[in-house]
């Protein structure tokens, strides 16, 4: 027989020599699990056996840190940051690995933002996604967060009609979603139904300028604010919301202009997502910064374009697998020698084995 390609390529040369010889007449079973049994010993086996030992599986993630755990931020904290001037780091999460990494790197608040329907879930807007899917991500999200303050939208249709349909999912988003903080769009309209929230107990992160829950109403998704009248009629609305109890405002879309003076004549954070450096602070869609589906808004940096890179992989992980160079060696199990040998014997390996040398002995 043959030696497969995808185990000649792991075994040291020596080994192989002595190896194939040996194998010659027995059959595939026999023969790969022999020379699985006699790398063993070999460094690559024993590199492997040692790094076997801190076992790590998709299936079960480690129940130990794998990051350095910071103090918790909280509300206290983001203030701290805001009177001492320093900015606010924020950026969306969608799930548990997404979570996990915003909180490794230390950013300040993790957002699960509607935004996820169309980035994560393929809607056409955020107005689709339901409060029961949010509930679903920001527990996700809550897992691999340990340190970073976490807020989640609540999605459009779930606070809009009165402040007690405001009130019950927003309970749900902190009780059944792990949230420590809900995010609403809206005005100065929306001021009474904050207001409520806050006396409750709800931390609230207010959303003016480019609402996206609204933005067929706004006519797509345009910058806010660009003439005089509506750059004054943002200003109130911030100031609105900032008296009914906001702990901070995003500015969506907004002239820079615009953005610094709301941000000067307020007391409480601003964050901006499109809105100049001016803000309190900044927030950018996860997806969209690292470059996983291409065009992006003009407000968004792409710090990475990791599309192509995962794109790459997944074709190498293909190629791999058509040509057999996947799974290689290091990548099965061994078996005890003597399970083997007893395994061998079930399957009647081995009887194949003396059955070929008995005929080759005749020729």
């Amino acid at each position: 027989m043959s030696l497969p390609a995808r185990f000649a390529a792991q075994i040291p040369r020596a080994v192989l020599s002595r190896s194939v010889v040996g194998c010659a007449a027995m059959s595939s079973v026999r023969a790969s699990a022999l020379l699985l049994q006699r790398t063993k010993a070999t460094p690559l086996m024993s590199s492997l056996s040692s790094a076997s030992s801190m076992r790590s599986y998709s299936s079960r993630p480690a129940e130990a840190d794998h990051h350095h755990v910071r103090a918790k931020v909280t509300l206290a904290t983001l203030r701290k940051l805001y009177k001492r001037g320093e900015p606010i780091t924020v950026m969306t999460a969608h799930d548990f690995p997404t979570g996990t990494l915003v909180d490794k790197a230390g950013i300040d608040m993790t957002l699960v933002g509607d935004s996820l329907a169309m980035v994560a879930l393929g809607y056409t807007s955020t107005s689709e996604i339901t409060i029961d899917e949010m509930l679903h991500h920001c527990r996700a999200v809550a897992r691999g967060t340990r340190s970073s303050f976490l807020v989640a939208d609540l999605p459009f249709g779930t606070y809009e009609t009165n402040a007690d349909q405001a009130i019950t999912n927003a309970v749900r988003m902190l009780k059944e979603g792990k949230a420590e903080a809900v995010k609403l769009e809206g005005g100065k309209e929306m001021a009474p139904t904050i207001a409520r929230l806050t006396q409750v107990g709800i931390p609230v992160l207010g959303h003016i300028g480019l609402t996206p829950q609204r933005q067929a109403s706004l006519g797509g998704y345009k910058v806010q604010g660009k003439t005089a009248a509506k750059a004054k009629a943002m200003i109130e609305d911030a100031l609105a919301l900032q008296e009914a109890g906001c702990y901070a405002i995003v500015l969506e879309a907004v002239p820079e202009p615009v953005a610094r003076h709301i941000t000067k004549v307020l007391s409480i954070p601003t964050i901006g997502i499109g809105a100049g450096v001016g803000c309190s602070g900044q927030v950018l869609v996860q997806q969209d910064m690292l470059g996983l589906y291409g065009r992006v808004p003009r407000f968004c940096k792409t710090y990475r374009s990791l599309a192509d890179d995962i794109v790459g992989a997944l074709k190498e992980y293909s190629a791999d697998v058509k040509s057999g160079a996947f799974p290689a060696i290091e990548h099965t199990y061994p078996m005890p020698q003597e399970e083997l040998n007893r395994f061998l014997r079930m399957v009647g390996e081995d009887t194949k084995e003396e059955e070929t040398k008995v005929a080759a002995e005749h020729v």
